[in-house]
């Protein structure tokens, strides 16, 4: 394991779980059935019970964390890998755990929160940000564009990780100024264009050079 790796793990870990914590001080206060679900406007559209929410969601959360950890520790080409993306990487799981405790307890406790618009906003700013690193990204099994045709050319690889790069720092932005217009055809355009323009790319460079 990289030095990022095993000193990050249990403090990331620990932060996913918190939510219980918070939810076990806010036990007596909370309903039976809590809101788990939002729309983009923030109205609740999805319901769980009070012991899914407050254990089964972060426990949840904290498997694919550690599944996520676990299978990238076997990459043949685990050296290769960023290690400031991947140390963003095993943030997301702990980030979104915790989005929970504002989110779902703060709609079973009326506070009245839109937290989908900054939740969104988020997301928005962590796509510039590995966007900004994708570039830099070398060639492995776990993170990036892999296609049999950029893991087999390391030029293709290059190339389509810096289109996919600026494509997801411009959509990032667009994203995170979308979340307090609240568009949601929108969001998913944006999302489509980030995935599928570099996997075209990547292809055509592939039948142009194979």
């Amino acid at each position: 394991m990289k030095k990022i790796e095993k000193k990050t793990l249990i403090l990331t870990s620990l932060v996913t779980l918190i939510p219980i914590i918070v939810g076990l001080l806010l036990w007596n206060q909370l309903p039976d059935v809590i809101p788990t679900h939002f729309g983009m406007d923030g109205t609740p559209n999805g319901w769980s019970s009070k012991a899914f929410t407050v254990f089964g969601i972060p426990l949840l959360m904290l498997f694919f964390h550690l599944l996520c950890v676990g299978i990238t520790s076997q990459d043949p080409k685990y050296d290769n890998m960023n290690e400031k993306l991947y140390a963003l990487v095993l943030w997301i799981c702990p980030v979104v755990s915790l989005l929970v405790v504002v989110t779902c307890y703060g709609g079973a406790l009326g506070w009245g929160l839109n937290i989908s618009k900054y939740a969104i906003a988020g997301t928005g700013i962590v796509l510039v940000i590995i966007g900004n690193y994708l570039p830099k990204c070398k060639q492995n099994y776990t993170m990036g564009i892999k296609l049999p045709w950029t893991l087999d050319d390391e030029e293709n690889w290059n190339k389509t990780h810096r289109l996919a790069g600026f494509l997801w720092v411009v959509g990032g932005l667009l994203i995170t100024l979308n979340a307090f217009v609240g568009n949601e055809w929108f969001f998913i355009l944006i999302s489509i264009v980030m995935t599928i323009v570099p996997t075209v790319y990547s292809y055509l460079y592939y039948k142009n050079h194979k």
